[in-house]
């Protein structure tokens, strides 16, 4: 008998259109399936009609994802303003940028929140891939300060917001994903399109907001960044490396850790995508987010899935990384009432 677990556990994956494509299914079926992210924005037509159109059609979507083999969990980027997949002008709830909600009245942040985390659970997400805890050490980098993701450079008011977020989370009965390990708010570079070096920028103050929230979040999950820290380890991205994985598990061992997408190409310039799932499991990641969506692979994911269980076979350190990154996830799944 194969008692190699079932590799899809440590897929997150995203498609184009509104439909289950049948790759997806087959994926599913095959490997089983740890989750699916779902976008607004085609990055491939450069148009507003990738999986979202309205809350009646996502919220039915959620459900056919939701009974797919494995009852793989829903995630979405809801972070507010900019990065929020789920538009007030579809008919979704109102979510300012992290910025702005960072100014105002605490009843009126309570409010926000609430209302779009219970309407995710009604819509059957499980995850939100917020709050980006990045301290805005510069209010000019591209990803982050310059589109308003962070709520300050003080880790006092972050704390403050993330409290209000996760008591909203917990009521409404989602996961909360903390953006993004080891904090890319003082890079210079969009890692969404170039290497980015963050040797120079990393402090004891933002580390410790993973370390504070990490495993007392709703969800207890983590978005893995592809910054490098040199002084970590030279030249390679932190979700790649054993050694700065090892720095949150050594603090969090419970944590559920996610790759940002690893067709960003400030990973793609290092790793190609098959390349990355092996080595980022290896790594100690528990779920690849391939989101198919700034790179259309789509099917090929089947090969990756293949190629990592051909080498779980020989390479035992693997086949033991993936049965924790599997375990953590089934967890989640149970959290949420997913099997």
């Amino acid at each position: 008998m194969d008692d190699r677990p079932a590799i899809g556990h440590c897929f997150l994956l995203g498609f184009r259109g509104t439909e289950i494509p049948p790759w997806l299914r087959q994926f599913a079926g095959t490997h089983g399936l740890g989750g699916v992210i779902l976008f607004d924005f085609n990055c491939q037509t450069k148009t507003y009609d990738n999986n979202i159109r309205n809350p009646e059609q996502v919220r039915d979507l959620c459900a056919e994802i939701s009974a797919l083999p494995s009852g793989p969990l829903l995630f979405v980027d809801q972070e507010g303003g900019r990065v929020r997949r789920l538009k007030d002008e579809q008919g979704f709830a109102p979510l300012p940028s992290q910025q702005t909600f960072s100014r105002l009245p605490p009843e009126e942040k309570r409010r926000l929140i609430g209302d779009s985390f219970q309407e995710l659970a009604r819509l059957g997400f499980h995850y939100n891939l917020a709050p980006v805890i990045d301290l805005n050490f510069n209010p000019l980098n591209p990803d982050i300060g310059a589109v308003e993701r962070s709520y300050s450079i003080e880790p006092a008011i972050v704390r403050d917001n993330v409290r209000i977020l996760d008591a909203a989370a917990k009521a409404a009965g989602i996961g909360l994903s903390l953006k993004h390990f080891p904090g890319l708010g003082g890079a210079t570079v969009n890692s969404h399109r170039e290497l980015t070096d963050l040797s120079d920028t990393i402090s004891d103050d933002q580390l410790e907001l993973f370390y504070q929230f990490g495993e007392s979040i709703s969800g207890e999950s983590i978005v893995v960044s592809h910054g490098i820290v040199r002084q970590w380890e030279e030249g390679t991205p932190v979700s790649m490396s054993p050694i700065a994985i090892a720095k949150l598990r050594q603090r969090l061992p419970r944590a559920l850790l996610i790759s940002d997408d690893l067709h960003m190409q400030g990973l793609q310039k290092k790793y190609q995508t098959g390349e990355a799932c092996a080595v980022g499991l290896r790594a100690g990641l528990d779920m690849l987010c391939i989101g198919n969506n700034l790179m259309p692979e789509d099917e090929l994911v089947l090969s990756y899935a293949k190629a990592i269980c051909r080498q779980m076979r020989t390479d035992a350190f693997l086949a033991d990384q993936v049965r924790l990154a599997v375990a953590r996830v089934a967890k989640a799944k149970r959290r949420f009432n997913r099997t």
